[in-house]
């Protein structure tokens, strides 16, 4: 499991060991699909985002085993929910049941949110790891970042 301490360097993403167990549980079984949700909490653009909740969506993708995608209805409900209770959206995870916890191509040419963290949940090998998704000049990329639990 990844529970750097962090660095002073760049983007750190704080997750409370409760939030990250909950999400493996469910990862696991979703198993074979890929789950998704969204992080609630306090959001820092380009420093340390601190996870307060997280709000589990259901997996509409065409093929779910392999890609994950959340109703943009639902997610527009868990936005105002998540916005009522006085949190920020802080970003969103999925699940690889067979893959790195690293962001895919399809991850890559579907992230929309510049500055928010994408957490990537691995169960082959078991590993969680997270990321930023950085916009310049027109272009995206993904950075990793610290992932620090408490």
């Amino acid at each position: 499991m990844t529970d750097d301490p962090g660095s002073e360097s760049g983007p750190e993403l704080v997750v409370p060991t409760e939030i990250r167990d909950r999400i493996l549980e469910r990862a696991r079984d979703g198993v074979p699909e890929e789950i998704c949700g969204i992080f609630g909490g306090e959001y820092d653009p380009d420093g340390r985002s601190r996870v307060r909740s997280q709000y589990p969506a259901p997996n509409v993708a065409e093929t779910p085993r392999t890609r994950y995608r959340i109703d943009p209805e639902a997610q527009l409900e868990l936005f105002e929910r998540l916005e009522s209770d006085g949190e920020e959206i802080v970003g969103f995870y999925h699940s690889h049941p067979r893959g790195p916890p690293r962001p895919s191509a399809t991850d890559e040419a579907q992230a929309t949110w510049p500055g928010r963290s994408y957490l990537i949940v691995s169960l082959e090998p078991l590993e969680v790891g997270s990321w930023r998704w950085r916009e310049e000049e027109g272009a995206g990329r993904f950075e990793q970042e610290c992932l620090v639990l408490e």
